[in-house]
């Protein structure tokens, strides 16, 4: 009865079968989902489940006939090693706050929580230590090199950025969070989730902040909008974008600027993504509580439009060259048309619906 089976998504009276079986325990089954699994009894019952995204485990359910049978442990261990298989070492875990505990005992270590809601856990006991360590070496080692130093007086704020590509609103967000800080922490999202890959991102982005000497960049690993941390960030707009997600984000973020110092955050109005302006939102409410001065920045506009990574994907596609150059820098631009960037652009040329990605 202990076996585990993988439940497909064309297995649609299994995947019903899931989704009563959460809500039994309150919870939606995810949309953000690529592997789920389950325990039926001998009367082929769904009796337990559970379900992984990238490297991240979530939606764990056990019917309440069969608690106490070890099932739960079995659906862990049966992820855990599907991760293996996927060559992921760190992995990521979200539960509701009452069964944290067991998942302490299995091996999990909380990172956050949104209270009342839910509680995201990792495999590594040191990783989000590691990860502040990094951010702060890399602060010092920047600070080092222009000879610079901050004491408590001193403005420090943050930008989160995907920069898919680099456009002149980026550069006009940074521009005001520079000029008007000490120090600008910018994080870029490393998550390869985007038609244009973070080692490209960020050799846009290195060039275009080369004159702002107060800004240093920080690949933002797995603890900055990633897809443990806020799936839908890098899902098509809908109503389905998770609030939760962007509550634990910023949950996260907050302790992040508390060991950089951090007492502001510049980002861009949204006018184009449903995702994104929600995130706003939530950031706009939470931030202040956490100590930190949300600034939301008027994004530049040419022509009366808000300059976007969307517009400029899409100008790609559409072979709008001119255009294009009015919405990137010129280290974006060349780079756009020149050889290197030929894979990119097929990419962008095959895919139906560059605004979403």
């Amino acid at each position: 009865m202990s076996e585990v089976t993988k439940i497909f998504p064309s297995d649609t009276r299994a995947i019903k079968e899931v989704s009563a079986l959460l809500e039994q325990e309150g919870i939606r089954l995810d949309r953000n989902l690529d592997y789920i699994s389950a325990i039926r009894d001998d009367d082929y019952h769904i009796i337990a489940t559970g379900s992984m995204f990238h490297n991240t485990l979530r939606c764990f359910a056990v019917d309440h006939r069969h608690r106490g049978e070890g099932l739960l442990n079995t659906i862990v261990s049966h992820l855990m090693e599907q991760q293996l298989l996927r060559g992921n070492l760190e992995v990521f875990l979200y539960t509701k706050p009452a069964s944290a505990r067991f998942f302490h005992d299995l091996g999990f270590y909380e990172i956050a929580r949104v209270e009342g809601r839910l509680v995201f856990m990792e495999n590594q006991p040191q990783g989000f230590s590691r990860c502040l360590q990094r951010f702060q070496d890399e602060t010092a080692a920047f600070l080092k090199n222009r000879k610079q130093t901050l004491d408590g007086s001193s403005r420090t704020a943050a930008i989160v950025m995907n920069a898919n590509p680099f456009t002149l609103g980026h550069r006009s967000l940074i521009e005001r969070a520079s000029r008007e800080n000490d120090l600008v922490h910018l994080f870029l999202v490393s998550e390869d989730a985007s038609l244009f890959p973070f080692a490209v991102r960020r050799k846009l982005v290195t060039a275009g902040i080369a004159e702002f000497p107060n800004v240093c960049l920080h690949a933002s690993g797995p603890y900055i909008i990633s897809n443990a941390t806020f799936p839908s960030y890098f899902l098509p707009d809908d109503d389905t974008a998770s609030i939760g997600h962007a509550e634990l984000d910023l949950t996260l973020f907050g302790k992040i600027a508390a060991a950089l110092g951090i007492r502001r955050r510049y980002v861009g109005e949204e006018p184009f993504s449903q995702v994104t302006d929600r995130y706003n939102q939530v950031m706009r409410e939470k931030l202040p509580a956490l100590g930190i001065e949300c600034c939301v920045v008027p994004r530049l506009a040419v022509n009366g439009r808000a300059v976007s990574a969307s517009d400029v994907r899409q100008c790609i596609k559409d072979g709008e060259w001119e255009h294009l150059q009015t919405l990137v820098p010129p280290a974006t631009y060349d780079w756009l048309k020149s050889g290197d960037a030929a894979g990119v652009r097929r990419r962008i040329a095959a895919t139906p619906d560059v605004r979403h990605h």
